[in-house]
């Protein structure tokens, strides 16, 4: 698993900077275009399931008009609270500024989504929603996609003291921390430095796994290991994250990634 995962990233960064191995894609001065993120948290109030059929026919498929995938995820074990995850991977920012105002304008979207709007404007499905628009990490400008039926996904969320703080943690993950990461089998999907959210300043990334065991071995497998150990004492990485916050999720079945 590890080995695999290592080769995943190996093929990447060779397609995407035209060299061999994980460590030619450059962590500064990268002259790819960065993915932007933008997360979505939805609070469910009524029938999630109206939400899930309107992103499902109407938003979703407007969205692919202009090249942006859309995963879909709930809580791996449900709570009391319903919640809906909603991640749009958007191929740069200018496609994201885009879509803002044409989707307004696209008929066909228009036409898809009016029951949903009409039905949900005097009885809302969600009291509100929680948006974090995130620019990719250099050292992963685009997302890895997941293997085929991955169970679990963990979306963690590093809050940090201050600015500089959030700055330095960023480069501990370009530099060493990713790398480290698909070393030890940490499966990842995508690293997003949070531009603009609801708690700032922060970074958020999402990895998948095959199932609890396999998550903790790989975990386990990092936390104990002499690369770590050495990194995470570094004074130029002292206090960059200060609280972390784990959230598991499974995908939807109209998921995209």
């Amino acid at each position: 698993m590890k080995r695999r995962n290592f080769i995943r990233l190996s093929a990447l960064a060779g397609l995407l900077a035209g060299a061999k191995g994980v460590n030619a894609l450059p962590v500064s001065g990268n002259k790819l275009k960065k993915e932007i993120y933008e997360w979505r948290i939805y609070n469910m109030t009524g029938d999630a399931s109206i939400q899930d059929t309107y992103f499902e026919k109407a938003l979703i498929p407007a969205l692919n008009k202009y090249k942006v995938k859309v995963g879909a995820f709930k809580l791996f074990k449900e709570e009391s609270a319903v919640k809906r995850f909603y991640l749009f991977v958007y191929p740069s920012i200018e496609t994201y500024h885009q879509v803002q105002k044409k989707i307004w304008e696209d008929k066909t979207y228009l036409a898809a989504s009016k029951t949903y709007f009409d039905q949900t404007a005097s009885a809302p499905v969600y009291s509100h929603f929680d948006t974090y628009l995130c620019e990719a990490f250099d050292r992963l400008p685009v997302m890895l996609p997941a293997e085929k039926n991955s169970l679990q996904y963990e979306l963690r969320i590093y809050k940090s003291p201050n600015e500089d703080a959030n700055r330095r943690k960023v480069r501990m993950f370009n530099v060493e921390e990713i790398d480290l990461f698909h070393k030890k089998g940490i499966q990842s999907v995508c690293y997003g430095d949070i531009l603009s959210g609801p708690e700032m300043p922060a970074l958020m990334y999402l990895t998948w796994n095959k199932n609890q065991e396999s998550r903790d071995a790989a975990w386990k497998a990092f936390g104990s290991s002499e690369e770590w150990n050495k990194m995470k004492v570094k004074p130029e990485y002292a206090y960059t994250a200060t609280k972390v916050e784990s959230i598991y999720l499974s995908p939807l079945a109209y998921s995209q990634i």
